[in-house]
């Protein structure tokens, strides 16, 4: 059992990701149960998987899903209804990807309608906005900080972890100064060590997309048996 109270803290804060293509029933299970044992913030997993799971887990642990993912170009109808669809599954928690083809046409209006009315078919439930930041420049990053301050979204995320890099400190900084205060901080892709989470989370992070935390707990408790 963890006693020490800054790693349950830290594990609070994971989302723990399985998003693989060629990931099979079994190991959506382990997921499962590895987030239920070290009570981190959320699964993250396929739209597809979540019915599964949450008839698994029930309430136990929230489970968070991806729409739009991992490019973002889906039509803003097809998002809705992907969102719709997972939180009549069991989701709790959807992670969208912006249109980044419409963001580096400056239409900021149409990212910005297509976010307020995917917070409103989420309702209740928490929508955090993939802004592959490794794709964008500055000030495209902190034109999304804009909007997804008025969105309403509930979070701003850094990277899919599909894309050519992840996140970086330097993004959850610019986050911290351009969004607004109400807008909380996931970094995901590439998060591969204790040392590297609790740095992301010291600079501004509340959530960690990883799938590498509770692994690396694991085998810490291995070691000290």
């Amino acid at each position: 059992m963890i006693t020490d109270k800054k790693l349950i803290s830290l594990l609070s804060m994971v989302d723990h990701t399985l998003l693989s293509i060629t990931a099979q029933r079994s190991e959506y299970i382990k997921l499962c149960d590895d987030g239920m044992k070290y009570k981190t913030a959320s699964v993250c997993i396929p739209a597809s998987r979540v019915g599964d799971m949450y008839a698994y887990m029930g309430n136990e642990l929230p489970i968070c899903t991806v729409i739009g993912f991992p490019n973002g170009y889906s039509t803003a109808a097809s998002k809705i209804f992907e969102a719709e669809d997972a939180i009549k599954n069991g989701a709790r928690e959807i992670d969208t990807v912006i249109n980044i083809g419409l963001l580096k046409e400056k239409r900021y209006k149409d990212i910005l309608t297509e976010l307020k009315d995917l917070k409103k078919a989420c309702g209740e439930n928490i929508l955090k906005v993939i802004i592959e930041t490794c794709l964008l420049t500055e000030e495209e990053k902190i034109a999304m900080c804009d909007i997804v301050s008025e969105s309403g979204a509930d979070f701003i995320k850094t990277s899919t972890g599909f894309s050519i890099s992840g996140a970086t400190k330097e993004d959850v900084i610019l986050f911290k100064k351009h969004c607004a205060p109400h807008v909380r901080i996931k970094a995901a892709g590439g998060i591969s060590s204790l040392e590297d989470a609790y740095e992301f989370v010291s600079l501004g992070a509340v959530r960690l997309g990883t799938s590498r935390i509770v692994k690396a707990v694991k085998e810490m408790e291995t070691n000290n048996r």
